[in-house]
């Protein structure tokens, strides 16, 4: 799918702290808008294992970021919730939605010459999978899974690879993500954390508290924080 360039002028670059020369995004409530897909995803594998009564999805939306195993180990659910989870959320996957002001914010990111990785608690394949459907697989590097590091997150493993991936070192990079395990990963890996709050996360004061080191209201915010590659 072929997308128009787009750019604006770069801000000058604030030469106190490096420029960025990557960004790792987490995928679902920062990139795609997944949330009633998971719903409706994790409702019928619920109804399928466990039985008839409400799916705990408000308690499953608090561990996001996290890998669906570890979160069923979490809530004490049946591992055996994965398979039809993941069937339907294949089978659901038209119905997610690319976040307004997303495709513009990676348009202008490559534009300035950043290179971009996704870091998610999805499967790499069903995450390379969705970013396919959707035409944003091309603007990534590197599209990294839960199940693709030895520790997902909270753990710094995914972000570590990442930059391995994409040849960046830490303080050139910077991490976005809307919950706390993506602030928690990016802070083991010396990477700097921005708090993504325009999909309003379960929990903003649990996010928050996590100590983010920026908070983006939109993710226009985002282009503040990284200038062209160019210009350093």
């Amino acid at each position: 799918m072929a997308f128009p360039i787009v750019d604006r002028p770069a801000p000058a670059p604030d030469t106190s702290t490096p420029v960025r020369h990557a960004v790792i995004f987490d995928l679902d409530g920062v990139v795609v808008d997944s949330f009633a897909v998971m719903s409706e995803a994790f409702a019928t594998a619920y109804a399928e294992v466990v039985g008839d009564g409400p799916a705990p999805f408000e308690e499953y939306r608090r561990h996001l970021g996290r890998y669906f195993p570890d979160i069923m180990r979490i809530m004490n659910l049946p591992l055996a919730m994965e398979e039809p989870f993941v069937r339907e959320s294949y089978r659901l996957a038209d119905k997610v939605q690319v976040f307004e002001g997303i495709l513009e914010l990676l348009l202008t990111l490559r534009v300035r010459g950043l290179r971009l990785a996704i870091a998610t608690g999805k499967s790499g394949p069903r995450a390379r999978s969705l970013l396919d459907q959707l035409g944003l697989l091309p603007f990534f590097a590197h599209v990294i899974g839960s199940d693709e590091v030895a520790r997902p997150k909270p753990a710094p493993d995914i972000v570590r690879h990442a930059l391995n991936l994409l040849d960046v070192p830490p303080e050139r990079a910077i991490m976005v993500g809307d919950a706390p395990t993506d602030v928690a990963s990016a802070r083991g890996a010396g990477v700097a954390s921005a708090a993504a709050l325009w999909a309003p996360p379960e929990d903003v004061g649990e996010l928050l508290a996590g100590g983010p080191d920026v908070v983006l209201h939109r993710p226009a915010d985002l282009l503040a924080l990284c200038p062209a590659v160019s210009a350093c």
